[in-house]
């Protein structure tokens, strides 16, 4: 079986993302690398889990470096439909802490990623007295291309995503936690954004990741392209996965409390919409939103409403750009998922609407 980590650019660098098709999202700007690691203090690890035709899988890691049990992080969690597995959501809810970095896996490697990370926590310096720790590891479910029974997540692949940890670019596409994911009807996987917020005359980062398995029917720049349009079949016929879900981590350097991130997530699970999701029954949408910054002149809440926007529009971006850095799939059971095309998206963002068909 290969594992690989990937600390830094992606598998398939001639893939395009979606700022270089000229797809711009909203009216604030970005950090250096339109990404969750333009926030201060915050690094991205992936590590790969393949064994071709049948595992296509594996584990990243959002690690900010403050983060601890003895230093632990605000934070706050909202759930768009609650069918998944996100481990250690009601301690947020309870305390609005984060004690560890988040890890998001494959469904049935979740139990086993958080084991993982609690031994690798308990051996940081400053934790030999920890007795109690909140694991936070999200999921989705990779089982379309994946054999997901297998649980092929081990502790190695988990260790490997964490001491890899880097700032700077950030891997997309079918990476990590993302390389047996499917939205909207193509192959899909981690996606990342930034934005630059200014709150009350004071200037924010915010940034997101998206591990992006959700159904629904794809939407960009409030267009809705037909599916053979964009090299989904001539008879429009897309694969969809049917036990999904989408896991979003949002960062900031705004001082926020536990109650204001919470109000932050909820506009992360929020943006999906825009994207086209159909929050189904078996789609688990969740999102994670934690502050860098503990301390600091607080923001008021009447002053959020840049944040919000740039939320919005980061997460819009990042689900679009972990379809734009996907490559076609073929996995588990011969299934393929064809990725997204880039050349016939801008194509079809141009064209005229087209409200039928094509004739057979």
């Amino acid at each position: 079986m290969e594992a690989q980590p990937h600390p830094q650019s992606p598998p398939d660098t001639t893939r395009r993302r979606a700022r270089d098709l000229g797809i711009v999202i909203g009216p604030a700007g970005t950090g250096p690398f339109d990404a969750i690691t333009d926030v201060p203090g915050v690094r991205v690890g992936h590590t790969t889990v393949r064994r071709q035709p049948d595992v296509h899988s594996g584990v990243t890691a959002v690690v900010p470096d403050l983060v601890s049990p003895r230093t632990p992080l605000p934070a706050g969690v909202f759930t768009g439909n609650g069918y998944g597995k996100l481990i250690g959501t009601t301690q947020i809810t309870e305390l609005g802490t984060l004690e560890t970095p988040v890890l998001l896996t494959s469904t049935l490697s979740a139990f086993r990623v958080a084991d993982a990370l609690v031994g690798w926590v308990l051996e940081r310096p400053g934790c030999e007295e920890v007795r109690s720790l909140n694991p936070v590891v999200g999921e989705c479910n990779d089982g379309l291309l994946s054999d997901i029974r297998a649980r092929p997540v081990h502790e190695e692949h988990v260790r490997a995503a964490l001491d890899t940890a880097s700032g700077g670019t950030v891997a997309e596409g079918c990476v990590g936690a993302g390389t047996g994911t499917v939205a909207l009807g193509f192959k899909a996987g981690i996606g990342t954004a930034s934005r630059t917020p200014v709150l009350a005359g004071r200037p924010f980062t915010a940034g997101v990741l998206v591990q992006a398995n959700f159904g629904g029917t794809l939407r960009v720049l409030g267009r809705t392209p037909t599916p053979w349009s964009v090299g989904a079949g001539a008879d429009g016929a897309v694969p969809a996965a049917d036990t999904g879900s989408c896991m979003i981590v949002v960062a900031t350097d705004a001082p926020l409390d536990a109650r204001q991130l919470t109000r932050v997530a909820r506009r992360a699970v929020f943006a999906l919409a825009r994207t086209g999701a159909a929050y189904s029954h078996g789609s688990g949408d969740y999102a994670i939103a934690f502050g860098t910054r503990p301390d600091g002149a607080p923001v008021a809440d009447a002053e959020l409403g840049p944040l919000f926007e740039a939320v919005l529009d980061g997460v819009e971006e990042a689900v679009l750009n972990s379809l734009l850095a996907a490559t076609t799939t073929t996995g588990f059971g011969g299934r393929t998922v064809p990725a997204l095309s880039a050349d016939l998206l801008l194509a079809a963002l141009t064209a005229p609407p087209t409200p039928t068909s094509p004739s057979r």
